[in-house]
């Protein structure tokens, strides 16, 4: 559903510029039933070519690694994966499910799901560690919950037009091009941030304060470009007063913030933030942050919430 909210390009301009066919999608493709099937099975036997693989959501291996929790044309889907993305030139994880299991995955997993190469941080995943498809690449990661529409066609149109090799991926398997900053760089509430001012309500305005500290906001912590391709052109999760949380990086949801919770208040032990952006210690973010409100200007400190 992200993906048919592509703007640049969009679905229609991937098809019709650039000559991609679809060939099939549960929510987009016409065919059913034995038809659909037959798509599958010509797809695995060579018979009709498949350039790129986009798998959705986790693998469910259970139970006891049979995948009959997740049935799909008489079989168990994780043996369709299996077969499709040794067919396929190129596989592409779309969304924080496929990419590395998300929340299906989270401790006690009782479905036993999994990514395509990754369990949450570890590499492996269903496909294995070692795994490339045939042009080379290991599986390609957009992951998101959900990936944001541009995300997935930028890369697509990479990967179909022969581009392949200019896509760097980082350590897990994400493009760089998308995954290099963090959220936070763009927010517009980082100034309030480097005062260590915070928010103390949901849903206000861009100038209230920084997320941070009281709502657990990770976008100091979060690789993905969400204040500089804004969502539906318009906003973000900051932006729009809540936190980001940290939904394309591999431990998403980050139940160990707090048991039963996707996100809490970041504060322990006082003034001391558990999760601190990289490279950063407790004791020297305790004593800079201390420093920082004390010479924060007076307007950081007042209410400059606007409409």
């Amino acid at each position: 559903m992200s993906f048919l909210n592509a703007d640049e390009p969009s679905v229609v301009d991937l098809i019709v510029d650039f000559g991609l066919e679809v060939l099939w999608h549960p929510s987009l493709g016409v065919e059913a039933g034995a038809a659909a099937k037959k798509i599958f099975t010509d797809c695995v036997d060579g018979t009709r070519p498949l350039d790129i693989f986009v798998f959705e959501g986790s693998v469910i291996e259970g139970p006891d690694g049979t995948g009959r929790f997740d049935l799909f044309a008489d079989r168990p889907m994780k043996d369709w994966v299996t077969e499709l993305a040794a067919a396929a030139s190129i596989v592409v994880a779309i969304g924080d499910c496929a990419a590395f299991g998300g929340l299906p995955a989270v401790a006690p997993n009782p479905s036993g799901s999994t990514g395509l190469q990754f369990h949450r941080k570890a590499r492996g995943g269903y496909l294995g560690a070692d795994w490339v498809s045939k042009s080379g690449l290991p599986v390609v990661n957009i992951p998101g919950c959900p990936a944001h529409p541009d995300w997935i066609t930028q890369i697509i149109v990479a990967l179909a037009t022969g581009r392949a090799g200019d896509i760097a991926l980082d350590d897990l398997g994400r493009p760089q091009t998308f995954f290099t900053q963090f959220v936070h760089n763009g927010c517009t509430r980082n100034t309030f941030f480097e005062f260590k001012q915070s928010t103390l309500a949901f849903g206000e305005g861009t100038r209230t304060g920084c997320l941070f500290y009281e709502f657990g906001c990770r976008g100091p912590m979060t690789h993905a470009p969400c204040n500089r391709i804004l969502w539906n052109r318009q906003s973000s999760k900051t932006r729009a007063g809540m936190p980001c949380l940290g939904c394309t990086e591999p431990e998403f949801p980050h139940a160990d913030l707090a048991p039963g919770t996707v996100f809490a208040t970041q504060l322990i032990a006082g003034a001391i933030p558990k999760d601190l952006p990289p490279g950063e210690d407790h004791v020297t973010y305790l004593a800079m942050a201390a420093a920082a409100r004390i010479s924060a200007p007076k307007w950081s400190k007042e209410d400059m919430f606007v409409v």
